[in-house]
């Protein structure tokens, strides 16, 4: 039996520590035997509960999603740290040193007057980041593992900024028809300034609410 110091408030540190006994010999064995893919979707489940929270505009339920969220994130680090590789600090370092120099206009001589020119300067800085040089780089640097609707919305958006036109070619096949009359409607609620997963949301919500 493991005792854990018991204090009247823990830290960050005591939540590494602890994952980091759950998944030592004399921990648990359910803990012991995950991996970066076994554990992706609990990442993606947490950060989702994380949002609904933040939808709910509950603050207590919001600390303890985002406390589920923060334990999915050093439970990656550990893994990845028993490999040999990173711990938390070396991901707290790479997070800091990127926030620097992703906001020159307070730790550097850029000016940027309003909102959308630190976002136009972020945008410039992650290109130099990820060596994106042409727009299919930028394109391909769209994260696949984003939700589908989410995904076409940041790919229009950046076809968007870059200056270049959106043509959307209807197919001969019903997956390809569907598909792009999806992203038409995508194209649409982003012209509109509408969010096309919470439109999706109501509309789910709308017909729930018929049979209620």
């Amino acid at each position: 039996m493991i005792r854990f110091p018991e204090k009247s408030e823990y830290n960050v540190y005591d939540l590494v520590k602890l994952i980091e006994i759950l998944r030592s010999p004399e921990g648990c064995p359910w803990d012991r035997e995950q991996t970066h893919e076994s554990h992706r979707r609990d990442v993606l489940e947490e950060a989702y509960e994380v949002a609904e929270a933040i939808d709910e505009r509950d603050s207590a339920h919001l600390k303890e999603e985002l406390g589920d969220l923060l334990m999915a994130v050093i439970f990656h680090t550990q893994i990845e740290l028993e490999s040999g590789g990173f711990n938390i600090d070396a991901v707290a370092d790479n997070t800091v040193r990127k926030l620097i120099y992703r906001h020159p206009h307070v730790f550097g001589d850029t000016v940027a007057e309003d909102s959308t020119e630190v976002l136009r300067n972020w945008d410039k800085l992650k290109k130099t980041e990820r060596s994106e040089e042409t727009l299919a780089d930028t394109l391909n640097n769209v994260a696949r593992s984003l939700p589908a609707l989410w995904r076409s919305e940041k790919i229009i958006n950046k076809i968007k900024k870059s200056g270049a036109e959106l043509e959307i070619d209807d197919g001969e096949v019903t997956e390809e028809i569907i598909g792009n009359s999806l992203l038409k409607a995508v194209k649409t609620a982003y012209e509109q300034g509408i969010d096309p997963e919470y439109a999706l949301h109501s509309a789910c919500e709308r017909i729930i609410a018929k049979y209620s």
